[in-house]
């Protein structure tokens, strides 16, 4: 609903954030939705019938119901739906308007929308009207965004992937640089809390436990099958204390590096 002023939108008084009672059903409707109703899952388990389609739904569900949709709903008592609805109407026609189901995956924003569009209303804040239809745009805004740009967020969600597991393999191929967080993460084009966070999720270890088992890895190696005593292997992984290599490789191996041998 880009095409639309904010003032267009008409604010209908059915509006709520609610915990759905165990014995809780959605009818189906006789009559078509008269309105729109925008219809948001914060958790629980059911099921939702539009227009002779079901979904299941579940935390992220949302619905962008539009007049003379049908719908109808149950759930699961033991996992009952805690949902938010917001009926409203726009004056004229538009021709932007958000797809009727998503699921999304990024919540926080459009979460915070929703609740401060129900508080607005709860303690009869100054030109809540006026708050609440720019609430209303930008919501709409949101779920076009989300309609309209998976490929692009799958497409940078692989780049992202790619990234981390590049520098990953720069690690393993130079175990004995002494590598910067900061250094790694430009490289990613990540800053360096991001891209700590997104190692650790994508890797399954922190970058700095991650460098020290492949050096750790490449040590057992030298002493194995390259013929190289211990200072040589210390020194050549950048450890300056021999002591301090030999302490971090028997808490990695459980074994002196003298034994590997």
């Amino acid at each position: 609903m880009l095409d639309v002023a904010p003032s267009s939108f008409v604010l209908l008084s059915a509006f709520a954030k609610i915990v759905c009672e165990p014995g809780w059903k959605w009818q189906k409707r006789e009559k078509p939705m008269a309105n729109y109703d925008l219809f948001y899952v914060w958790s629980g388990e059911g099921e939702l019938e539009l227009n002779g389609a079901f979904y299941e739904v579940g935390a992220g569900s949302c619905f962008l119901f539009r007049p003379g949709d049908f719908t109808s709903a149950t759930h699961n008592p033991q996992k009952p739906l805690v949902l938010t609805y917001i009926h409203f109407d726009v004056n004229g026609s538009t021709a932007f308007v958000p797809n009727r189901y998503r699921v999304l995956d990024e919540t926080v924003d459009f979460e915070y929308m929703l609740s401060r569009y129900v508080r607005l209303f709860l303690v009869k804040t100054f030109a809540a009207e006026e708050e609440a239809r720019l609430l209303l745009n930008q919501m709409m805004i949101h779920l076009l965004r989300a309609d309209r740009e998976p490929a692009l967020e799958k497409k940078a969600s692989n780049q992202l992937t790619e990234a981390i597991h590049e520098i990953a393999n720069y690690i393993r191929q130079h175990p004995g640089v002494p590598h910067r967080v900061e250094d790694l993460a430009m490289r990613a084009q990540l800053s360096p809390r991001y891209f700590s966070i997104k190692f650790k999720e994508f890797i399954g270890q922190s970058v700095q436990t991650y460098m020290i088992r492949t050096r750790i890895e490449r040590a057992q190696h030298l002493l194995a099958h390259a013929g190289m005593n211990v200072t040589e292997v210390a020194d050549a992984l950048g450890y300056r204390d021999i002591f301090f290599f030999s302490r971090q490789f028997k808490q990695y191996t459980g074994r002196n590096p003298s034994e590997i041998r």
